[in-house]
């Protein structure tokens, strides 16, 4: 079954494209993932990869979340943009992207695993999979891998200056908005990494995606 792409409780703000929705996911940076474990709810942040309708999460493979499957979750994605400044306390608010995705956990096993740990790699670092060691045996015994299918997903964004009262406009008080950017710097090679060898590909690509 498609996933549906369902109307927010807030329209003026919200989108029902699936390529906005997709957007967001693929531009953002880290997932909360809720979910309710020993009859208490859980909320996790995680990397995560999108591949067509399906998100996929990993772990290592004893932690609870590696386990999960046949289990409700919900999973959200948000990139902060700018802070609003309002003439009001009540106005004063954020523009942000926004994606909210319900779905089933599945556990992934087979060759569905490596590919699932390559998207997510090549999520914060496109092509990187391509740029280091193949996984060893061990190292994918230790990982345990979990598949959203999107059932039901909402986008919401917010853009603009703030929406004051007409009769505050006169007052004089500064109002608009301070932008909030995300910059992902030059790379910084750890001890053993020999001088004067260059940045990989992948770390430019991360630049070029979440500008």
């Amino acid at each position: 079954m498609p996933p549906r792409y369902a109307r927010p409780r807030q329209p003026k703000g919200a989108s029902t494209e699936t390529e906005i929705f997709h957007a967001i996911l693929d531009t953002g940076l880290v997932a909360h993932v809720g979910f309710v474990a020993e009859d208490r709810p859980m909320v996790i942040p995680m990397a995560y990869a999108r591949s067509g309708e399906t998100v996929y999460l990993h772990g290592a493979s004893k932690a609870r979340i590696a386990r999960l499957d046949s289990v409700p979750v919900c999973l959200t994605v948000t990139t902060l943009t700018g802070i609003v400044a309002a003439r009001s306390g009540f106005h004063h608010s954020v523009n942000y992207r926004s994606a909210v995705v319900h779905g089933t956990a599945r556990r992934v096993e087979g060759n569905e695993i490596d590919a699932a740990l390559d998207a997510i790699t090549d999520h914060l670092l496109p092509g990187r999979s391509g740029e280091v060691r193949p996984m060893t045996a061990q190292e994918r015994k230790a990982t345990g891998v979990v598949a959203i299918e999107i059932a039901h997903a909402t986008a919401k964004i917010r853009t603009g200056p703030p929406k004051d009262d007409p009769a505050d406009l006169g007052d004089g008080t500064w109002a608009g908005v301070l932008p909030v950017v995300t910059t992902l710097g030059t790379g910084i090679g750890d001890g053993d990494t020999p001088e004067g060898i260059p940045e990989p590909a992948s770390l430019a690509a991360a630049r070029r995606r979440f500008a």
